[in-house]
């Protein structure tokens, strides 16, 4: 009988290594008819999601993404203890075996081959039609979305269509990063029209988590390495789709800053969740550990992986958003210290704190892909980049993630304050850099805008620095060893 195995690439060229590569057999799928039915189908689809999430050693239910993301200006990490792999990262030094790269490749990978046995078989499924487009629909957004992570990581990748393993792996080629985003827009494209307006449950997509994630690709096409400005257009006009029907979607901005990040296990979605990978404890390997250990202090039984770099946090705007953004005072109990007479004297983020201070690695919170703000602050610099320069919505939708942020009384930007377009969309990109402080998002707009170098110059003396000059070669990270060791053409 034809074994269908739900794995990653990585895991189906080196079967039986330990750690990031054992085989994980959720999804494992028997009988070479099983796709023909629709519950195989939703099975497939189910390993596919598997691939996203996993607690200990592959997807995004663990800091790894995180830390693959610190050569930023905004996280950093021990510059001692066991963090290696993550102060690799932080001074440009990746090596071909660091698992933080290894696990979100693997997982993108193991994600992408259940998601193509979706894909490859939905058309001959026997079962409800409007059901098996919405199973599609999921696995195109999936595809998509793992190779949106692994070419902004990678840049050239293995761009793999097969569900199932051949000989013909061993040797497969890169692709460049124009061939991987042409098939990232062809899946998010078939994904917005195949999937219904509302979830199926808060981990899955809907059409505007297809819509959002287009834009924000778009966008990405639109700067480094392919520099395809028209695209800036397209990335604006996908975003207001999003905006103008966000309440179709499910989508809104909440409230408060300090409401996105009450981190209360018990609400299973918020409002500003545009995709969201979740995690459960109770199972095997499902708890996220994103929160709590990871980004706590020692003095709180933290494990000191990630806090804020010091320029970073002395420069961010007060309001209510930097009260809610870092923990400062540090002690679970009635005695407390300030950052400055902790042992690595850093500030620490505040969002990954479990609420009630619970110190746990698992917990039923999920990891949140994208949030509306996201969407709204494409759409305001796509517009300012793009033809005609910033419009009235452009800065209804900045001053909205803006002002919520800041101090009561706070004055709205206008167009009567005279920035330039270009001056305009460098006040969204800073924005960002403020709302989505280690939400894995700042790396990524440095990177699109060829930024790195001068925000890694600007880092204070006393965070980590680079070990060597930053070229464009450290924009992204070498292939794992795992398979460039057995397949000379990676």
């Amino acid at each position: 009988m034809k074994k269908l195995l739900i794995v990653g690439l990585a895991a189906v060229l080196t079967a039986g290594c330990k750690g990031y590569l054992e085989e994980d057999t959720t999804g494992l799928l028997y009988g070479g008819n099983v796709l023909s039915t629709q519950d195989g189908l939703e099975s497939a689809l189910t390993g596919s999601y598997r691939g996203l999430g996993n607690q200990w050693t592959y997807g995004f239910l663990h800091p790894s993404a995180n830390a693959a993301t610190i050569g930023s200006d905004d996280v950093t990490t021990h510059p001692a203890s066991n963090k290696a792999d993550w102060r690799e990262f932080d001074q440009f030094n990746v090596s071909t075996t660091n698992q933080r790269s290894g696990a979100v490749y693997n997982g993108c990978y193991k994600a992408i081959q259940g998601a193509n046995n979706v894909i490859n078989n939905y058309a001959k499924t026997v079962g409800t039609k409007a059901t098996i487009d919405i199973i599609a629909g999921e696995a195109f957004f999936i595809r998509g979305f793992s190779y949106y992570w692994l070419t902004r990581f990678y840049g050239s990748i293995p761009l793999v269509l097969a569900g199932e393993y051949s000989a013909d792996l061993l040797t497969i080629k890169k692709s460049t990063p124009a061939e991987v985003y042409a098939l990232i827009v062809e899946d998010l494209k078939k994904a917005e029209t195949m999937l219904p307006n509302t979830r199926r449950d808060p981990g899955r997509p809907n059409a505007g988590s297809a819509k959002a994630f287009l834009a924000d690709v778009y966008l990405t096409m639109a700067g480094w390495p392919l520099k395809q400005t028209d695209k800036y257009d397209l990335a604006a006009a996908k975003a207001k789709e999003v905006i103008d029907n966000r309440a179709t979607y499910g989508f809104a901005l909440m409230p408060t800053f300090a409401e996105v990040f009450a981190n209360d296990p018990a609400v299973a979605i918020i409002p500003e969740s545009v995709f969201q990978i979740n995690g459960f404890t109770g199972g095997s390997g499902t708890a996220n550990a994103t929160y709590g250990n990871t980004t706590m202090p020692g003095e709180e039984g933290g494990w000191d992986d990630m806090f804020a770099e010091l320029n970073f946090f002395k420069n961010f705007p007060e309001g209510p958003r930097k009260d809610a953004t870092f923990r400062t005072q540090f002690g679970l109990g009635a005695t407390t210290i300030p950052w400055q007479n902790s042992l690595t004297k850093h500030p620490y983020y505040k969002k990954w704190y479990i609420k009630g201070n619970v110190v746990t690695s698992s917990i039923s919170l999920p990891s949140v892909m994208m949030r509306y703000p996201h969407v709204l602050t494409i759409y305001a610099e796509a517009k300012a980049r793009g033809t005609g320069g910033p419009d009235q919505a452009a800065y209804d939708a900045l001053n909205a993630v803006r002002l919520r942020g800041l101090p009561a009384g706070a004055k709205a930007l206008t167009p009567g304050d005279g920035l330039t377009a270009a001056q305009f969309a460098d006040a969204v990109v800073q924005e960002r850099a403020w709302e989505f402080a280690c939400e894995r998002t700042r790396w990524f707009d440095l990177i699109r805008l060829e930024k790195v170098e001068e925000a890694n110059a600007a880092k204070s003396p006393e965070d980590l620095q680079p070990i060597k000059p930053i070229t464009k070669a450290n924009y992204w990270f070498t292939l794992p060893y795992t398979d460039t060791s057995i397949n000379p053409n990676l």
